[in-house]
């Protein structure tokens, strides 16, 4: 039994049921699939059986990818990465209309969706994101405005991708068994948008200065990135608004008017 890092976040999904579920959520025959943190390869074998025109593995754990690079060295067909993939130009393992499986760290999954939102261009190389993480967080990402979860992870991934919850994962499915619940969401990457934001770092930006201190109004904020003339083009807009106040489309648009 290879024993999962701590410091890596590793949790191996061991349930058989669960990792069919996974599988089967969308059809992946004869579909190009990258594996993001396969770990030992038990969903691995599970899409294999699926049989995928292609499968790239991107496993950080030097181990663990020894491990693999044994367990599949009669599958020519498969490609197993030793690299991290916050780090990984993906453009050179890129196939159009990807499908994307991670059973994410916890530690580094919210960066993890962030590098795929951010990708240069758009519409992007892959078709699907089948992502697992922390409950709390999912919950985050898919937050509707005026709920409490609703947060700027939810803003910046609503501009581009259509989400979609699938399930929750009990804990009781890992080895070692985490403190908390799962959720797996399923993205598609949207392709008509109302608001023409030339670079999603400046919405990033944005967000990340309007949302610094949930807490107090909005009004010296948004000051410190557009001029009086711009903040008076944003209807329905009130400086005495709070972050979690304010509709998704309203920080698109300022931060259309930032662009220009």
């Amino acid at each position: 039994m290879k024993y999962p890092k701590k410091s890596l976040g590793q949790n191996f999904l061991i349930d058989k049921n669960i990792i069919r579920k996974i599988v089967n959520s969308l059809k992946i025959e004869g579909k190009n699939v990258i594996e993001i943190g396969p770990g030992t390869g038990n969903l691995t074998d599970e899409i294999l059986r699926k049989k995928p025109k292609s499968l790239t593995l991107i496993e950080k754990d030097f181990s663990l990818y020894k491990n693999l690079k044994l367990k599949y060295k009669n599958n020519n067909s498969l490609i197993i990465l030793n690299e991290d993939v916050l780090k990984v130009d993906l453009k050179k393992i890129q196939k159009k209309e990807s499908i994307v499986f991670g059973n994410l760290p916890y530690n580094i999954s919210s960066q993890i969706l962030i590098k795929f939102i951010k990708n240069e261009k758009w519409p992007p190389w892959f078709k699907d994101l089948i992502f697992m993480f922390q409950k709390e967080l999912g919950e985050k990402i898919i937050g509707k405005y005026l709920s409490k979860n609703y947060s700027r992870l939810s803003i910046l991934t609503n501009y581009r991708l259509e989400v979609k919850k699938r399930f929750l994962i009990s804990y009781n499915c890992f080895f070692p068994r985490p403190k908390v619940t799962s959720i797996l969401l399923h993205f598609k990457p949207k392709i008509k948008f109302m608001y023409k934001i030339k670079n999603i770092t400046n919405l990033e930006k944005v967000t990340n200065i309007i949302f610094n201190n949930k807490r107090k109004m909005i009004n010296k904020k948004i000051k410190t990135l557009l001029d009086e003339k711009k903040i008076n083009k944003i209807e329905n807009l009130k400086l005495n608004s709070r972050p979690a106040d304010i509709r998704p489309e309203t920080y698109y648009k300022i931060t259309e008017l930032l662009e220009s």
